[in-house]
């Protein structure tokens, strides 16, 4: 099982760090040296989806990073068109930190028979999405508006509901692009009222925000537009090295 040997690794080596490929058409004309960077960059994991893709080429493309790397590949799915059996498993997400039915449930249950037919591993996990200065595609997508990292019990009282309803992970987010991620204080909180792994995603831009999150208690960081708007897998590379070892009890 992809999640319980990915708790493994972070249990004996540390923060884990996961790649971001989001299988859009405006990534095409870079789409091998997005995935040479990751390949090169001594990741743990990589996440594949998007907000929105705007053709009908998604399964091609994760077809294609299937055939090129040998990183377990983890849907993140933007909606209940971005499922396919060429990922071993999925993040089974619910976006709890708006209250449209549509990221909910609705989604969930249009996907879940598709799901059980693909037979892929499933991560339920509890979305939240997090202020910053940007309005992020997915605030935009699913017209809900994030938590204000301002409103500390809001944010917790939101992160328990999630592990109470049952799930085994925890993603935060602040969206891609972002010139901020989580501010560490409201993470350190976090952390000390939950017991699920907690990820992390959103304006990470070099070693020093890894390692301040990680520190701070993120299990997991998920580095995307980085390696889109750099691929340049040194500094990837000195990231995900630079983590290892950090351990969050």
């Amino acid at each position: 099982m992809i999640f319980d040997k990915l708790e493994t690794q972070r249990n004996s080596k540390g923060t884990q760090v996961l790649a971001l490929i989001d299988p859009d058409v405006k990534n095409d004309n870079i789409f091998p040296q997005i995935i040479d960077t990751v390949n090169k960059s001594n990741f743990d994991g990589l996440l594949v989806g998007g907000s929105r893709i705007v053709d009908d080429n998604f399964n091609k493309r994760l077809l294609f990073i299937k055939e090129n790397t040998d990183l377990p590949i983890i849907l993140f799915p933007g909606d209940s068109s971005q499922i396919s059996d060429n990922a071993e498993a999925i993040l089974f997400l619910s976006l709890l930190s708006g209250r449209n039915p549509k990221y909910l449930i609705e989604e969930q249950v249009i996907s879940a028979r598709r799901i059980n037919d693909l037979n892929i591993e499933v991560i339920p996990t509890g979305y939240l999405l997090l202020k910053t200065e940007k309005k992020s595609a997915v605030e935009l997508i699913s017209n809900t508006t994030p938590l204000d990292m301002n409103n500390t019990n809001n944010v917790i009282d939101h992160c328990l509901a999630a592990q109470y309803m049952g799930n085994k992970l925890l993603f935060l987010e602040c969206g891609s692009n972002s010139d901020s991620s989580v501010e560490l204080s409201l993470l350190k909180q976090i952390k000390n009222k939950i017991t699920i792994p907690l990820m992390v995603g959103g304006g990470i831009k070099n070693k020093e925000m890894a390692l301040n999150l990680a520190e701070a208690g993120a299990s997991y960081l998920v580095i995307g537009s980085l390696i889109e708007q750099t691929l340049d897998f040194n500094i990837t590379l000195d990231i995900n090295q630079s983590v290892r070892g950090l351990y969050v009890s």
